[in-house]
Protein backbone atom coordinates (compact mmCIF):
# COMPACT_ATOMS: atom_id res chain seq x y z
CA UNK A 1 0.00 0.00 0.00
CA UNK A 2 1.58 3.34 -1.20
CA UNK A 3 1.96 6.09 1.11
CA UNK A 4 -1.55 8.64 0.36
CA UNK A 5 -3.00 4.48 0.86
CA UNK A 6 -1.82 4.12 4.69
CA UNK A 7 -3.03 7.90 5.32
CA UNK A 8 -6.45 7.29 3.72
CA UNK A 9 -6.72 3.73 5.86
CA UNK A 10 -5.42 5.72 9.01
CA UNK A 11 -7.78 8.88 8.64
CA UNK A 12 -10.78 6.53 8.20
CA UNK A 13 -9.66 4.64 11.05
CA UNK A 14 -9.22 7.65 13.33
CA UNK A 15 -12.85 8.79 11.77
CA UNK A 16 -14.51 5.35 12.88
CA UNK A 17 -13.17 6.30 16.25
CA UNK A 18 -14.18 9.24 16.62
CA UNK A 19 -17.72 8.64 15.41
CA UNK A 20 -18.14 5.99 17.99
CA UNK A 21 -16.69 8.04 20.62
CA UNK A 22 -19.11 10.07 19.90
CA UNK A 23 -22.08 8.02 19.88
CA UNK A 24 -20.69 6.50 23.04
CA UNK A 25 -20.87 9.97 24.82
CA UNK A 26 -24.02 10.79 23.50
CA UNK A 27 -25.65 7.39 23.83
CA UNK A 28 -24.17 5.75 27.38
CA UNK A 29 -26.56 8.06 29.74
CA UNK A 30 -29.89 7.48 27.92
CA UNK A 31 -29.23 3.14 27.54
CA UNK A 32 -28.09 2.88 31.03
CA UNK A 33 -31.14 5.59 32.23
CA UNK A 34 -33.83 4.41 30.16
CA UNK A 35 -32.92 1.49 27.69
CA UNK A 36 -31.86 -1.00 30.95
CA UNK A 37 -34.50 0.57 33.53
CA UNK A 38 -36.97 0.79 31.55
CA UNK A 39 -36.37 -3.31 30.34
CA UNK A 40 -35.40 -3.92 33.98
CA UNK A 41 -39.01 -2.69 35.07
CA UNK A 42 -40.67 -4.24 32.59
CA UNK A 43 -39.41 -7.82 33.88
CA UNK A 44 -39.63 -7.12 37.06
CA UNK A 45 -43.32 -5.82 36.76
CA UNK A 46 -43.79 -9.39 35.36
CA UNK A 47 -42.52 -11.74 37.95
CA UNK A 48 -39.31 -12.09 36.13
CA UNK A 49 -36.57 -14.47 37.42
CA UNK A 50 -34.23 -12.47 39.99
CA UNK A 51 -31.19 -14.36 38.71
CA UNK A 52 -32.45 -13.03 34.78
CA UNK A 53 -31.99 -9.17 36.40
CA UNK A 54 -28.79 -10.04 37.59
CA UNK A 55 -27.70 -11.23 34.38
CA UNK A 56 -29.38 -7.56 32.86
CA UNK A 57 -27.32 -6.14 35.68
CA UNK A 58 -24.37 -8.00 34.59
CA UNK A 59 -24.40 -6.85 31.44
CA UNK A 60 -24.64 -3.36 32.13
CA UNK A 61 -21.37 -3.45 34.17
CA UNK A 62 -19.76 -4.94 30.78
CA UNK A 63 -21.42 -1.91 28.54
CA UNK A 64 -20.54 0.53 31.20
CA UNK A 65 -16.79 -0.93 31.26
CA UNK A 66 -16.87 -1.36 27.03
CA UNK A 67 -17.88 2.32 27.25
CA UNK A 68 -15.15 3.48 29.58
CA UNK A 69 -12.51 2.44 27.13
CA UNK A 70 -13.84 3.86 23.94
CA UNK A 71 -14.93 7.24 25.47
CA UNK A 72 -13.09 7.64 29.16
CA UNK A 73 -13.34 10.45 31.63
CA UNK A 74 -10.05 10.30 32.60
CA UNK A 75 -8.12 7.26 30.61
CA UNK A 76 -5.58 6.80 33.40
CA UNK A 77 -8.72 5.48 35.36
CA UNK A 78 -8.79 2.37 33.11
CA UNK A 79 -5.76 1.38 34.87
CA UNK A 80 -5.97 -1.24 37.25
CA UNK A 81 -4.38 -0.78 40.31
CA UNK A 82 -4.08 -3.87 41.80
CA UNK A 83 -7.98 -3.56 43.34
CA UNK A 84 -10.01 -5.11 40.67
CA UNK A 85 -10.11 -8.57 42.67
CA UNK A 86 -11.15 -6.17 46.12
CA UNK A 87 -13.71 -4.56 44.10
CA UNK A 88 -14.91 -7.48 42.98
CA UNK A 89 -15.49 -9.06 46.23
CA UNK A 90 -17.27 -5.36 47.44
CA UNK A 91 -19.43 -6.20 44.63
CA UNK A 92 -20.14 -9.93 45.00
CA UNK A 93 -20.85 -9.50 49.18
CA UNK A 94 -22.71 -6.09 49.04
CA UNK A 95 -25.26 -7.54 45.82
CA UNK A 96 -25.74 -10.51 48.09
CA UNK A 97 -26.88 -8.65 50.72
CA UNK A 98 -29.03 -6.90 48.14
CA UNK A 99 -30.50 -9.71 47.66
CA UNK A 100 -30.80 -11.57 50.72
CA UNK A 101 -32.88 -7.70 51.32
CA UNK A 102 -35.25 -9.00 48.42
CA UNK A 103 -35.70 -12.34 49.66
CA UNK A 104 -36.73 -11.02 53.78
CA UNK A 105 -38.56 -8.03 52.32
CA UNK A 106 -42.32 -10.33 52.04
CA UNK A 107 -42.03 -11.47 55.66
CA UNK A 108 -40.52 -7.99 56.52
CA UNK A 109 -43.72 -6.47 55.16
CA UNK A 110 -45.64 -8.76 57.09
CA UNK A 111 -44.61 -8.16 60.53
CA UNK A 112 -43.64 -4.13 60.09
CA UNK A 113 -46.10 -3.00 57.32
CA UNK A 114 -49.49 -1.05 57.44
CA UNK A 115 -51.62 -2.56 55.40
CA UNK A 116 -53.50 -0.09 53.12
CA UNK A 117 -50.73 2.44 52.89
CA UNK A 118 -48.90 1.29 49.47
CA UNK A 119 -50.79 2.65 46.20
CA UNK A 120 -51.05 -0.44 44.90
CA UNK A 121 -53.64 1.56 42.07
CA UNK A 122 -51.52 3.25 40.60
CA UNK A 123 -48.99 2.43 37.60
CA UNK A 124 -46.33 -0.14 38.12
CA UNK A 125 -43.70 2.23 36.78
CA UNK A 126 -45.20 5.00 39.12
CA UNK A 127 -45.10 2.96 42.22
CA UNK A 128 -41.76 2.36 41.26
CA UNK A 129 -40.64 5.91 40.84
CA UNK A 130 -42.41 6.54 44.29
CA UNK A 131 -40.18 4.09 45.65
CA UNK A 132 -37.12 5.70 44.42
CA UNK A 133 -37.85 9.73 46.01
CA UNK A 134 -38.79 7.83 49.37
CA UNK A 135 -35.33 5.63 48.85
CA UNK A 136 -33.00 8.62 47.81
CA UNK A 137 -34.33 10.69 50.92
CA UNK A 138 -33.24 7.56 53.39
CA UNK A 139 -30.19 7.22 51.27
CA UNK A 140 -29.20 11.26 51.12
CA UNK A 141 -30.15 11.64 54.72
CA UNK A 142 -27.79 8.37 55.81
CA UNK A 143 -25.18 9.57 53.44
CA UNK A 144 -25.50 13.00 55.28
CA UNK A 145 -25.00 11.21 58.80
CA UNK A 146 -22.19 9.48 57.77
CA UNK A 147 -19.74 12.24 57.11
CA UNK A 148 -21.04 13.78 59.97
CA UNK A 149 -20.86 11.35 62.90
CA UNK A 150 -17.14 9.89 63.32
CA UNK A 151 -18.64 6.00 64.34
CA UNK A 152 -20.03 6.21 61.31
CA UNK A 153 -17.12 7.49 58.90
CA UNK A 154 -15.30 4.98 60.14
CA UNK A 155 -17.32 2.75 57.62
CA UNK A 156 -18.04 5.21 55.19
CA UNK A 157 -14.69 5.24 54.74
CA UNK A 158 -13.75 2.50 52.68
CA UNK A 159 -15.81 3.50 50.01
CA UNK A 160 -13.87 6.98 50.33
CA UNK A 161 -10.62 5.44 50.04
CA UNK A 162 -10.73 5.33 46.42
CA UNK A 163 -8.27 6.73 44.29
CA UNK A 164 -9.34 6.65 40.45
CA UNK A 165 -13.04 6.56 39.50
CA UNK A 166 -15.02 3.85 37.70
CA UNK A 167 -17.75 1.69 37.50
CA UNK A 168 -16.84 -0.66 40.06
CA UNK A 169 -16.66 2.06 42.66
CA UNK A 170 -20.32 1.89 43.78
CA UNK A 171 -19.78 -1.17 44.91
CA UNK A 172 -17.36 -0.72 47.10
CA UNK A 173 -18.71 0.06 50.47
CA UNK A 174 -18.17 -1.74 54.12
CA UNK A 175 -21.02 -4.45 54.26
CA UNK A 176 -21.96 -2.96 57.44
CA UNK A 177 -22.29 0.45 55.95
CA UNK A 178 -24.50 -0.59 53.34
CA UNK A 179 -26.48 -2.80 55.80
CA UNK A 180 -27.17 0.48 57.62
CA UNK A 181 -27.88 2.82 54.11
CA UNK A 182 -30.46 -0.07 53.37
CA UNK A 183 -32.27 0.08 56.84
CA UNK A 184 -32.64 4.29 56.75
CA UNK A 185 -33.78 3.89 52.93
CA UNK A 186 -36.50 0.69 52.84
CA UNK A 187 -37.71 1.45 56.72
CA UNK A 188 -40.16 4.23 55.41
CA UNK A 189 -41.06 1.67 52.02
CA UNK A 190 -41.09 -1.42 54.66
CA UNK A 191 -44.00 0.44 56.74
CA UNK A 192 -45.86 1.53 53.88
CA UNK A 193 -46.34 -2.01 52.63
CA UNK A 194 -43.64 -2.19 49.67
CA UNK A 195 -45.04 -5.18 47.16
CA UNK A 196 -41.59 -7.38 46.16
CA UNK A 197 -41.87 -6.66 42.73
CA UNK A 198 -41.37 -2.46 42.96
CA UNK A 199 -38.96 -3.65 45.71
CA UNK A 200 -37.03 -5.89 43.06
CA UNK A 201 -37.47 -3.17 40.60
CA UNK A 202 -36.01 -0.52 42.90
CA UNK A 203 -32.91 -2.94 44.10
CA UNK A 204 -31.91 -3.21 40.10
CA UNK A 205 -32.20 0.37 39.68
CA UNK A 206 -30.14 1.14 42.36
CA UNK A 207 -26.93 -1.15 40.70
CA UNK A 208 -27.65 1.28 37.11
CA UNK A 209 -27.35 4.07 39.10
CA UNK A 210 -24.24 2.92 41.31
CA UNK A 211 -22.89 2.52 37.38
CA UNK A 212 -23.84 6.01 36.49
CA UNK A 213 -22.66 7.60 39.31
CA UNK A 214 -19.44 6.33 39.11
CA UNK A 215 -18.79 5.59 35.86
CA UNK A 216 -15.35 6.76 34.25
CA UNK A 217 -17.39 7.26 31.07
CA UNK A 218 -17.45 11.08 29.82
CA UNK A 219 -20.99 10.71 29.03
CA UNK A 220 -23.07 14.25 28.08
CA UNK A 221 -25.29 15.04 30.72
CA UNK A 222 -26.28 18.82 30.12
CA UNK A 223 -29.12 20.01 32.01
CA UNK A 224 -30.16 16.95 33.67
CA UNK A 225 -27.00 17.46 36.01
CA UNK A 226 -29.59 19.94 38.24
CA UNK A 227 -31.71 17.12 38.78
CA UNK A 228 -30.00 13.81 38.55
CA UNK A 229 -27.37 12.69 40.96
CA UNK A 230 -25.13 11.91 37.75
CA UNK A 231 -20.70 11.49 37.76
CA UNK A 232 -20.43 14.67 36.69
CA UNK A 233 -22.39 15.72 40.37
CA UNK A 234 -20.64 13.18 41.88
CA UNK A 235 -17.07 13.09 41.71
CA UNK A 236 -17.39 16.44 43.97
CA UNK A 237 -18.40 13.99 46.66
CA UNK A 238 -15.34 12.31 46.56
CA UNK A 239 -12.84 15.49 47.17
CA UNK A 240 -10.01 13.86 49.65
CA UNK A 241 -9.96 17.11 51.73
CA UNK A 242 -11.96 17.09 54.96
CA UNK A 243 -15.48 18.73 54.66
CA UNK A 244 -14.35 19.94 50.77
CA UNK A 245 -16.23 16.55 49.90
CA UNK A 246 -19.36 16.77 52.26
CA UNK A 247 -21.50 17.36 49.14
CA UNK A 248 -23.81 15.97 46.40
CA UNK A 249 -25.10 13.09 49.25
CA UNK A 250 -27.83 11.46 46.63
CA UNK A 251 -27.71 8.69 44.87
CA UNK A 252 -30.46 9.42 42.27
CA UNK A 253 -31.30 13.00 42.27
CA UNK A 254 -30.04 16.32 43.79
CA UNK A 255 -33.65 17.33 45.08
CA UNK A 256 -32.83 16.15 48.71
CA UNK A 257 -29.07 18.26 48.82
CA UNK A 258 -31.02 21.27 47.45
CA UNK A 259 -33.25 21.02 50.42
CA UNK A 260 -29.93 20.10 52.94
CA UNK A 261 -28.20 23.08 51.08
CA UNK A 262 -25.48 20.19 50.41
CA UNK A 263 -25.78 20.46 46.69
CA UNK A 264 -22.71 21.73 44.93
CA UNK A 265 -20.30 21.70 41.82
CA UNK A 266 -17.83 23.60 39.34
CA UNK A 267 -18.70 22.45 35.53
CA UNK A 268 -15.05 23.75 34.78
CA UNK A 269 -13.58 21.92 36.91
CA UNK A 270 -11.57 18.63 35.98
CA UNK A 271 -10.15 15.88 38.31
CA UNK A 272 -7.26 13.84 38.44
CA UNK A 273 -6.35 11.22 41.39
CA UNK A 274 -4.88 13.49 43.02
CA UNK A 275 -8.14 15.20 43.99
CA UNK A 276 -9.59 11.44 45.22
CA UNK A 277 -9.33 9.37 48.00
CA UNK A 278 -9.04 10.95 51.67
CA UNK A 279 -5.79 13.33 52.67
CA UNK A 280 -5.73 12.39 56.36
CA UNK A 281 -4.92 8.86 55.35
CA UNK A 282 -2.91 8.10 52.35
CA UNK A 283 -2.49 4.77 53.94
CA UNK A 284 -5.46 3.23 53.99
CA UNK A 285 -5.68 -0.68 53.08
CA UNK A 286 -6.18 -1.39 49.86
CA UNK A 287 -6.99 -5.40 50.28
CA UNK A 288 -10.62 -6.52 50.84
CA UNK A 289 -10.05 -7.88 54.18
CA UNK A 290 -7.75 -5.06 55.32
CA UNK A 291 -10.84 -2.80 54.78
CA UNK A 292 -13.27 -4.55 56.35
CA UNK A 293 -11.65 -4.96 59.28
CA UNK A 294 -10.42 -0.91 59.60
CA UNK A 295 -13.09 0.38 61.41
CA UNK A 296 -12.94 -2.02 64.29
CA UNK A 297 -9.01 -1.37 64.51
CA UNK A 298 -8.45 2.24 64.66
CA UNK A 299 -9.47 5.56 66.31
CA UNK A 300 -9.16 7.95 64.07
CA UNK A 301 -8.45 11.35 64.86
CA UNK A 302 -12.11 13.95 63.68
CA UNK A 303 -10.81 17.24 62.64
CA UNK A 304 -13.26 19.88 62.04
CA UNK A 305 -12.11 21.78 59.05
CA UNK A 306 -12.78 25.98 59.16
CA UNK A 307 -16.50 25.43 58.53
CA UNK A 308 -17.45 23.03 61.36
CA UNK A 309 -17.69 19.93 59.27
CA UNK A 310 -16.55 16.90 61.06
CA UNK A 311 -14.58 14.02 59.01
CA UNK A 312 -12.68 10.96 60.02
CA UNK A 313 -8.87 11.73 59.18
Amino acid sequence: MDFMGRNACDASAQHSRTLLEMITRHGYLPLMLLGLNGFGLWLASRGASKVLLAALLIGAIAASFVAERIAPYEPAWNAARGDVGRDFAHALVNEGLQIGSLLALPLTVEHFGVEGLWPNGWPFVVQVLAAVVVADAGITLAHWASHKAPALWRFHAVHHSVERFYGFNGLLKHPLHQLFETAVATTPLVVLGLPTAVATALVFMVGIQLLLQHSNVDYAVGPLRHVLALNSVHRFHHYRWAGVGDVNFGLFTNIWDRLLGTASWDEQKRFTSDDLGIDKRPEFPTRYLAQIADPFRRSPAIPADESGTRRAG
